[in-house]
């Protein structure tokens, strides 16, 4: 018996996806974060914080006819530079991937594509970063200015579709997500740099190394 195709309901998934962790690869999250914060979706419209899910987001992502997604993309472009990317075009940034987080997502695209599942309008709205290798740090000055860019393109995009996104007059009641990665909570809380590794944890590996070789003063 041949499979039947069955298309999904007519309604818009809103991604953002990254890590808040690592700088500029937080890009996504900030970015839906900002949205939730200046714009009410129409019911049929679903905004998620995806965080580092990868291949969890599958049945999310193919349960929706319109997918619009942020992230902190390396086009090899100059730092900053913002791109929109449509449909077809989207998966061809999976030989530019940067993190795992994007080789997962692009395996989730492609599992899509296999169960001819792969979302009937998709839109990636990308940014190249400027800086990744700081651990706890927040955006760059850079990448940052561009989220009215980033924005714009999405509510653009979405209206497009036939969406209809409506500019908030008071701040959401409830948050997108948890109140410590929030922007400004995150930033006012993060260790200065001699109290927390910002490039890893080579730190924590030496200082292990040295109170196990009896290396004085390393207790």
């Amino acid at each position: 018996m041949q499979a039947v195709n069955v298309q999904p309901a007519r309604r818009a998934l809103v991604l953002g996806i990254g890590n808040v962790l690592w700088a500029d690869e937080g890009f996504g999250v900030r970015a839906v974060e900002a949205l939730h914060e200046a714009w009410a979706l129409p019911g049929d419209v679903t905004l998620m914080d995806g965080g580092t899910q990868g291949l969890v987001l599958l049945s999310e992502v193919t349960a929706h006819s319109h997918v619009l997604v942020f992230d902190a993309v390396d086009f090899g472009d100059a730092p900053a530079a913002l791109r929109v990317l449509r449909d077809r075009e989207v998966p061809a940034w999976a030989g530019a991937k940067m993190s795992l987080h994007q080789q997962s997502f692009m395996e989730l695209l492609a599992i899509a594509d296999v169960q001819d599942r792969f979302p009937p309008h998709l839109t990636l709205v990308g940014v190249q970063p400027e800086r990744l290798m700081d651990f706890g740090g927040s955006l760059s000055a850079s990448v940052r200015a561009r989220l009215p860019q980033a924005l714009e393109a999405g509510i653009g995009q979405l209206r497009e579709w036939g969406f209809a996104p409506v500019a908030r007059s008071v701040p959401p009641a409830e948050r997108l997500n948890d109140r410590s990665i929030a922007l400004a909570d995150y930033e006012q809380g993060r260790p200065s740099e001699q109290a927390a590794c910002r490039i890893g944890d080579a730190r924590f590996l030496n200082i292990r190394h040295a109170i196990e070789n009896g290396a004085p003063g390393a207790a």
